[in-house]
């Protein structure tokens, strides 16, 4: 019997066509659906949510906010730190939506933050006040970090910074709380910890308007920052950067080594939104420590430099010179320029003032009137810092310091010659028959006959450099005369920028050319050629004192020897340097160098043979005599000379307007430079520091018998 089921078996074969088909069929549907899901996705992105997505990529921004760097230290000749930083840690928040999302009232239509954002920066605040609490040093009560100091400090609603930058919670962190916070990065991803400098300067007010100032980058109005700021919104390079509330030289050497002092920012790279808010920090790139500073400056010479200053100030006020005191005296200028470097060892305009005032940033009006007059470099302006009684400049005329380089322009020009010898009768003329002008030595002294140059130079004879040059140059060059007295002033350093390099440097201000307009070539060159023509700053009469002693050779001035790394490592070193040099016959240089021998009294006992020339500049000013402009004349103290004078070391230039009498009033200045450089240095290449004292012989007896007693 056949099997009734037989005919409605499948094969094996059939079985598997049937599940293949099924598992293809679930395939493809499965396919149909994803494409579905995918397409309609795709059509709620283009259509729906496309044009917020688009406004979010356009509206991200990547920006880099600086971290400032900490500045390099400027360092005395020997060492000291004259300015320098000391490390700070500071703990600054990042501004993010989180903190800043704001919502607008539809019935006030007033905009303010949402009570979210408000909660979550009242908590963050809350956390922070108990941290400094904990962790940080004790301080009194009205400087702890409460939950509203550190709100404010937040600038939630951007006050004080645009939205992303850092915004600055807390300065000086302890050690323990720099290690907190950055063991709780995870707790607190807005908060930063930099290290950053607090300026200090030397409290000795050690050269201060040389070393110069700083301020914040976003009060300066300068060329140098303008351009910065300027390249900051062209160039690519965020270690570029300047924080606005970064600390920038403004004067002296922190202005013209600005750029090494500084270093290189480093900067957080910070995702920003259409609203300008912080999404989140990117990267972060340290700042570099800046290069320090190694000045020519001794400290001990500078020092001692500025009080001689200060005392001889003092001094004219209470001792009567030429019959009266000199209450006017209120300022003084002296630079100290080793002939052979150009090092500048001293330079001192006095009065000076404490540098450590703009290390807070502003100054109280109160604290600005004191100093408004004090902070200028007068050794290297006119504008000077302080000023004279009668409000004089810090630029004085020459005065008899002029006649050495007279007497070169007479001998080269072939007025004279060596051996001229010439009669002194007190007194002299000029100009046209019938209406000429009467010119006189200093209290109209004759002095007589003189048998050399020399002697004209040693007496100071104002008539003698009339008669025998500033006529004469006149009579061969007429009207061209005044341009070649400029040349020879030039070639010496007066009316040329010395080349120092310090901002403010000042070619001197001369006025033979506008005598010569106004007046007559003629004149111009007879007051010239005794020093009524021109008006220079110290560092100019330093540096033509140092020509003098070179025989003509003009040295760049010097203030710093070197400048190294933050390891130490020289960068790079400052050496001689030669301006011009003048080429004159070496007899010349010998009768002028003969010459430069006056009579000094605050010079008596000094070791050393020395050239020196004082200058009494006059300069008048006027005023109302029962109502009528009246003019007066008054002296200024003016005083160069270089020691030794055969190989010579130091040259020395003081200026004390309104001082009197320059052998009363400056030359006790030079004299306490030159036994200062002695001590450090020696004149004579042998510092007396480094000499023991002699024993006394009776201190030797005594200490002998000593000796023999204890020995028993």
């Amino acid at each position: 019997m056949k099997s009734i089921f037989k005919s409605n078996s499948l094969s094996d074969d059939q079985k598997m066509n049937q599940s293949l088909s099924l598992r293809i069929n679930v395939f493809f549907f499965s396919t149909f659906i994803i494409f579905c899901i995918i397409i309609v996705r795709l059509a709620i992105l283009q259509f729906v949510e496309g044009p917020t997505l688009k406004d979010e990529e356009t509206s991200r921004d990547t920006k880099s906010v600086p971290l400032a760097s900490i500045r390099g230290t400027i360092y005395a000749q020997a060492g000291e730190k004259l300015a320098y930083s000391t490390s700070v840690q500071t703990l600054y928040f990042t501004l993010t939506r989180e903190y800043s999302e704001t919502s607008t009232d539809k019935k006030t239509k007033k905009t303010a933050r949402t009570p979210e954002a408000v909660a979550k920066a009242g908590l963050l605040a809350t956390e922070l006040a108990a941290d400094f609490a904990t962790h940080g040093a004790k301080v009194p009560k009205d400087e702890v970090l409460t939950k509203e100091a550190v709100l404010k400090a937040m600038d939630l609603d951007s006050k004080v910074y645009s939205g992303f930058i850092l915004r600055p919670i807390k300065r000086g962190l302890t050690n323990k709380e720099v290690a907190y916070f950055m063991e709780h990065k995870d707790k607190y991803p807005n908060l930063t910890v930099s290290e950053e400098d607090e300026r200090h300067y030397d409290k000795d007010t050690v050269a201060s308007q040389t070393i110069g100032y700083i301020k914040p980058f976003k009060k300066t109005d300068m060329d140098i920052y303008r351009n910065i700021l300027a390249a900051m919104k062209n160039e690519g390079d965020p270690g570029l950067a300047y924080r606005d509330d970064e600390f920038v030289g403004y004067d002296g050497l922190e202005l013209q080594y600005q750029r090494e002092l500084r270093g290189r920012n480093g900067y957080l790279m910070v995702g920003v939104n259409a609203q300008n808010i912080a999404e989140g920090i990117e990267e972060v790139v340290p700042p570099v420590k800046g290069n320090d500073l190694w000045t020519t400056i001794n400290k001990n010479v500078q020092l001692k430099t500025e009080q001689a200053i200060l005392d001889q100030i003092e001094w004219v006020h209470r001792n009567p010179v030429q019959g009266k005191v000199h209450p006017d005296a209120k300022t003084g200028y002296a630079v100290a320029m080793e002939v052979d470097t150009g090092n500048i060892v001293a330079m001192a305009s006095m009065e000076d003032y404490d540098t450590n005032l703009w290390t807070k940033g502003t100054l109280p009006p109160s604290v600005w009137n004191e100093l408004m007059l004090n902070y200028l470099n007068g050794t290297i302006t006119p504008i000077s810092s302080g000023r004279s009684g009668h409000n004089f400049e810090s630029a004085v005329f020459l005065g008899s310091v002029i006649k050495p380089l007279t007497v070169l322009i007479g001998l080269n020009e072939g007025f004279i010659t060596t051996s001229t010898t010439y009669t002194d009768k007190g007194s002299t003329t000029f100009g046209r028959a019938g209406h000429e002008t009467t010119v006189r030595n200093a209290g109209g002294h004759p002095y007589g006959y003189f048998s050399s140059p020399a002697k004209a130079i040693e007496k100071s004879s104002n008539v003698f450099m009339i008669d025998m040059i500033g006529k004469k140059l006149y009579e061969k060059y007429h009207e061209k005369g005044v341009k070649v007295w400029d040349k020879y002033m030039r070639d010496f350093g007066l009316g040329e920028f010395p080349g120092s390099g310090l901002p403010g440097e000042h070619k001197g201000i001369i006025d033979y050319f506008d005598e010569a307009e106004n007046g007559s070539p003629q004149s111009a060159l007879v007051f010239a050629s005794f020093g009524q023509q021109g008006r220079y700053t110290a560092l100019q009469l330093a540096q033509y004192a140092s020509t003098l002693a070179n025989q003509g050779t003009r040295i760049k001035p010097q203030l710093v020897s070197k400048i190294t790394d933050s390891a130490g490592k020289t960068v790079k070193t400052f050496g001689r340097e030669v301006l011009n040099e003048v080429k004159f016959d070496k007899s010349y240089w010998r009768e002028v160098i003969k010459g430069m021998n006056t009579d000094v009294k605050a010079f008596e006992g000094f070791p050393y043979d020395f050239a020196r020339k004082t200058g009494t500049s006059q300069q008048e000013y006027y005023r109302k005599v029962n109502g009528v402009n009246t003019k007066f004349t008054v002296d200024n103290g003016v005083f160069i000379a270089f020691a030794p004078r055969e190989n010579p070391k130091l040259a020395v230039a003081v200026v004390i307007p309104e001082g009197g009498f320059g052998s009363n009033s400056a030359a006790p200045v030079a004299r306490k430079i030159f036994d200062a450089y002695d001590w450090e240095y020696g004149l004579d290449g042998t510092p007396k520091k480094s000499i023991p004292p002699k024993e006394d012989a009776a201190d030797k007896t005594a200490s002998d018998g000593e000796a023999a007693e204890e020995g028993h």
